[in-house]
């Protein structure tokens, strides 16, 4: 991640100190969105790079519009993707999301794409956008990484049953539970069996000392997901604006009867 402002915490030390944070994930690249995140007051914004267009070079572009407002960013990437994880990190991302993390192996993957050695095999260098451009030491440099923040996706009922190994893998700070991968592997059991799941998988993370993600529709999801307690709360922006779209085209007004 990119060296901070002097007094301006990482998403990581936030969390270490029971702050709960609020984000928006961007599946559709705009920096206008990134800047409208920064400016309502939202903690951060994932921009997804597994569902959504994986161009650094747009990203680059999200990423300086928030350094901008004083947002981080995260990153979505793809399954086992250590080279887009190593071009995210250099850009400056505050941290990544890995997807359909299924054991312990998996999450050590994970892990030794985002941190140096000794704890990963992330490629180093200062002279990107991460490090400044080559104007930070490489002292300062590994230091800003340590705030990396690396969040594992849980997405199947064999990650579920493995949620303990991978919580317990050192690296990994927070987990999020992909709801609509998980009810599709699962074979669709219905809400009451899926929300079950997720609750024991979060009180897993919970007991580790682990932070939990969850992405919620609206307000009222972000309210049940603080209840539940979540420390990242993540609004799935296509949801909001979808029912913002939706809310201003129904119901449509009748026609005023003309007079004659």
């Amino acid at each position: 991640m990119t060296a901070r402002p002097e007094g301006r915490r990482s998403l990581k030390q936030r969390l270490a100190a029971g702050e709960r944070l609020y984000g928006a994930l961007l599946r559709l690249p705009s920096e206008t969105l990134v800047e409208m995140a920064g400016v309502a007051g939202l903690d951060y914004v994932v921009i997804d790079c597994e569902h959504g267009p994986a161009d650094t070079t747009a990203l680059q572009h999200h990423l300086t519009a928030a350094a901008a407002q004083g947002i981080d960013v995260l990153v979505r990437v793809g399954t086992a993707e250590p080279a887009l994880a190593l071009r995210c990190l250099d850009l400056g991302a505050a941290g990544l999301i890995h997807p359909h993390i299924d054991s312990a192996a998996d999450a050590r993957r994970a892990v030794a794409a985002d941190r140096y050695p000794p704890l990963g095999e992330r490629g180093f260098a200062t002279y990107s956008r991460a490090g400044r451009f080559g104007t930070v030491t490489a002292a300062e440099h590994l230091a800003a990484s340590e705030e990396t923040l690396v969040v594992a996706m849980i997405e199947t009922a064999r990650a579920c049953a493995a949620a303990a190994e991978i919580v317990a893998t050192e690296g990994i700070d927070a987990v999020l539970v992909g709801p609509a991968d998980l009810t599709v592997d699962c074979g669709f059991p219905g809400k009451e069996a899926i929300d079950k799941l997720i609750a024991a998988t979060h009180g897993t993370a919970h007991d580790a000392g682990r932070a939990v993600m969850s992405i919620v529709p609206d307000t009222a999801g972000a309210r049940a997901a603080e209840q539940a307690g979540a420390q990242l709360v993540l609004y799935n922006m296509a949801h909001v604006l979808m029912d913002t779209f939706r809310a201003l085209t129904a119901p449509r007004a009748e026609p005023a009867q003309r007079h004659i």
